[in-house]
C-alpha cells in the first residue's frame, strides 16, 4: 500500500458522516465504541474495503461494512454510497421509537396533576412501547 491508499478509521468515520467532527470519531475509538470483529480498535487503525465495524454513538448502534474508501468529507447522498448499513431493522426501529414517542407536557401554572389526570396519562401511555 502506498501512503495515499492508507486511511485511518477516525478519518473514515468522519468522512462518511457518522460523526460530526474527526475529534469525536477519535474519542469514540479511544473509548471503545468502535469495534472490528468484536475487538476495540485504535483511531489509527487502517480501513480496508470489506471490513465490518460496530459503531456505538449514544444509544444508537450501527453495523457498517466498508464498500469504498472516502478520504474527504462529502455530501450525505455520496457518503451513503461509501458504506453498507448492516444494522438489523429491529434495532433501528427501537432507536427511532424512543425519539418519536410523544412527550406529555402540562401547561405552566396548572399545578400538580390530580389523581384523575395521572390515570388518564397512564391509560394513554399504556401499551405504547409494547412489541407488536
Amino acid at each position: 500500500m502506498t501512503e495515499t491508499e492508507k486511511l485511518r478509521i477516525d478519518k473514515y468515520l468522519w468522512a462518511i458522516r457518522l460523526f460530526k467532527t474527526r475529534s469525536l470519531a477519535t474519542d469514540a475509538c479511544k473509548a471503545g465504541r468502535v469495534k472490528l470483529k468484536g475487538q476495540n480498535i485504535k483511531p489509527s487503525a487502517i480501513v480496508k474495503v470489506g471490513d465490518v465495524y460496530q459503531v456505538s454513538k449514544g444509544i444508537e448502534k450501527k453495523i457498517i461494512e466498508v464498500v469504498e474508501l472516502s478520504y474527504n468529507r462529502t455530501d450525505s447522498p455520496t457518503a451513503l454510497t461509501k458504506y453498507k448499513d448492516l444494522t438489523p431493522p429491529e434495532e433501528t426501529r427501537a432507536f427511532k421509537s424512543a425519539f418519536h414517542a410523544p412527550t406529555l407536557k402540562r401547561d405552566r401554572g396548572t399545578g400538580r396533576p390530580t389523581k384523575k389526570d395521572r390515570r388518564e396519562t397512564d391509560d394513554l401511555l399504556d401499551g405504547m412501547f409494547d412489541e407488536e
